[in-house]
């Protein structure tokens, strides 16, 4: 990988929030029902190559569970992903949480493997999940990837204490 992993802050957000609007439609994501601003969550890190974001990562923290919000790479298969999912797994441990944890969507199969290649255990299914999303995001799309209806989320963890037995919901 070229790139360079940089933690963001607060000056970071405009550059962000326009990150955001650029690859995911809106100033907020939405999972497990729940609106993600771009105000709310970690600013996170990104991936910089010629002065250039080509990826970034945010996550929120609560209760010992570092959930990531978002996750963009856009040179795939250049480690990019690895190295900001790295980043924030380093974060994650040194503010003791004892899982990671993100939600994708039933068409996203290439990011499904990346997950699971990367540690990460399918631990729920939420059917019909998306039609609640779009009542927060209405710029949902209705087909996603390979033209595949988008209906469902998946949520996967990845335990950071190797002591626990099994991920929790």
């Amino acid at each position: 990988m070229t790139a360079s992993i940089q933690r963001l802050n607060e000056v970071d957000r405009p550059a962000l929030r326009r990150f955001w609007i650029e690859h995911w439609g809106a100033e907020i994501v939405v999972a497990r029902g729940r609106a993600y601003r771009v105000d709310e969550v970690d600013p996170g890190f990104a991936a910089v190559k010629d002065g250039v974001w080509i990826g970034q990562i945010t996550f929120l923290v609560e209760d010992a569970v570092c959930e990531v919000t978002s996750i963009n790479n856009l040179r795939e298969g250049t480690g990019v992903g690895t190295a900001l999912m790295r980043a924030v797994e380093e974060e994650a441990r040194k503010l003791g949480c004892r899982c990671l944890r993100l939600v994708t969507t039933n068409d996203n199969t290439h990011a499904l493997r990346f997950y699971q290649k990367y540690g990460f255990a399918l631990t729920a299914l939420r059917l019909g999940a998306l039609d609640v999303s779009r009542r927060l995001k209405p710029s949902i799309p209705l087909i996603g990837f390979d033209g595949i209806p988008l209906r469902d989320e998946l949520e996967l963890e990845m335990l950071l204490d190797p002591s626990q037995n099994s991920p929790s919901t």
